[in-house]
């Protein structure tokens, strides 16, 4: 589960780091590295942020109650 939060949190980071950088200023390793370019990457930003949005979800959908489950009668 902390491993899902860390992913979905770097995702959106590296989200906005897309939508502030342009292309030709990411690092070289970075998916969408076009030397010289001005043009951001809207739909890299995107996507990371959706990933990123899931996994917190994801996180979120685990930390729930254990053992328990919709099947099990009501104690009285």
């Amino acid at each position: 589960m902390v491993l899902l939060i860390i992913i979905g949190v770097a995702l959106i980071a590296l989200a906005i780091y897309y939508w502030v950088t342009p292309a030709g200023s990411l690092p070289s390793f970075f998916p969408g590295h076009l030397a010289g370019s001005a043009h951001k990457h809207v739909k890299h930003g995107l996507v990371a942020v959706v990933v990123g949005i899931a996994s917190l979800l994801g996180a979120w959908m685990l930390s729930g109650k254990q053992g328990e489950s919709l099947s099990d009668p009501p104690q009285a």
